[in-house]
């Protein structure tokens, strides 16, 4: 467990001391303390929310296998509650690195494999696309044009099941990257199955545990519900994300920034896990296609480090997001490498969150936020405060 500091620390800049929470990470190490690099992280995040009229944030950072949280601002604005180290926020699409760690374990266990059809975990799409659609086309968005989100009208198993049977690809699988919550949503359905339960269950009552996240939620406990926080929309009304088709799969997971710093921490250094989740979370790593300046993972997008914001803001653009882009089989696929900066955006209709982090260096960052605000503004403040800690670092 980690340890809960309240302090003040001094903003670079200007003279006015700011009220934060800190929880430092009990995993012993050399050099800096995280917790005492509030102010890079400060001069940061305040501007940041000013700019972009965010109630609230949590931001964790580690380094050298320590990590600290830093909290801001209000977790409610109609009850005035702040955002603590234990509040809970909306990761978005962050919970598909969650669905590929699934689909990691599973693969691990022999459960399944990747090259396996679509089909053969679930017969009712026999005969459909998906008897050509592997499992790593799904986790990848390459299975063929599947569109970011579902039609409107598609609800329950039943309607997502007739509409993939009706789907039709617009490129032959491996050779078009579209990002998509179907294909992901779907792989993530299916490594479930592969397991023999529902993916709800798989996730809450053995992937969280076996990576110690005691705070990570697709179903937030009603018990819990005092500790998750409202986002808030662009016109300012509180909301929260509501049920979709294969939405646990694709944006579900409600987490702290200190479960989420974890979950990047046993991704950089899986000492402690058991061997074959720490195979299964090294497998997400793994490089299948180029795109761009971006290697696609299972989840997981990668950049040979050290990279340039242009970089990491081309790789994360809207356009990258919404357009499909032809990519570049790597064959045989490119072995896990500790020398890269490994990123993934999350969004729902009131949360923003960014995730980034570089083995080699073990350094990381978590920015959670009550606002779904830009995400070249995540980026770019996570690539500044990155980009400080590595000086840090290497100054020690």
């Amino acid at each position: 467990m980690t340890a809960v500091i309240k302090r003040s620390i001094l903003r670079i800049g200007i003279a006015a001391a700011v009220s934060l929470v800190c929880s430092a990470g009990v995993l012993a190490a050399d050099g800096q303390d995280p917790a005492q690099l509030g102010p890079i992280v400060d001069q940061v995040i305040r501007p940041l929310m000013a700019a972009n009229k965010i109630p609230g944030m949590a931001v964790a950072v580690t380094l050298g296998g320590r990590h600290a949280v830093f909290t801001y601002g209000l977790a409610s604005r109609e009850s005035g509650e702040k955002v603590r180290d234990d509040t809970l926020f909306e990761i978005g699409s962050v919970s598909k690195t969650f669905t590929a760690a699934l689909g990691g374990l599973a693969q691990a266990r022999g459960a399944l494999s990747l090259a396996d059809t679509a089909s053969r975990y679930l017969p009712a799409l026999a005969g459909s696309s998906f008897d050509r659609i592997s499992l790593l086309d799904l986790a990848t968005y390459t299975a063929g044009g599947l569109p970011l989100q579902f039609p409107d009208a598609v609800r329950g198993e039943d309607g997502i099941i007739a509409y993939f049977k009706a789907w039709r690809p617009a490129y032959p699988a491996g050779t078009q990257r579209l990002y998509s919550n179907p294909s992901i949503g779907l792989f993530g359905d299916l490594a479930a199955r592969s397991m023999g339960g529902s993916f709800e269950d798989l996730m809450e009552k053995q992937l969280f545990p076996a990576l110690g996240l005691a705070s990570t939620f697709i179903r937030v406990p009603q018990d819990q519900m005092g500790r998750y926080a409202f986002g808030y929309t662009g016109a300012g009304k509180p909301v929260r994300v509501g049920p979709g088709a294969l939405a646990s799969q694709a944006y579900g997971v409600k987490t702290t920034a200190g479960d989420l710093i974890r979950f990047v921490e046993a991704n950089m250094d899986g000492t402690g896990l058991d061997d074959t989740l720490r195979r299964g979370l090294a497998a997400t790593h793994t490089g299948y296609f180029k795109v761009g300046p971006m290697t696609q993972g299972l989840g997981w997008e990668m950049y040979a480090y050290p990279t340039t914001l242009d970089r990491l803001l081309a790789g994360n653009s809207a356009e990258m997001a919404r357009q499909p882009h032809a990519v570049a089989k790597l064959d045989p696929p490119a072995a896990p490498r500790t020398d890269m900066l490994i990123n993934k955006t999350g969004s729902t209709n009131g949360f923003g969150t960014y995730v980034a982090f570089v083995p080699e260096r073990r350094l990381g960052i978590v920015l959670l936020a009550n606002r779904n605000y830009p995400i070249p503004a995540r980026v770019e403040a996570a690539y500044r405060i990155l980009t400080a800690l590595d000086k840090e670092a290497k100054a020690d």
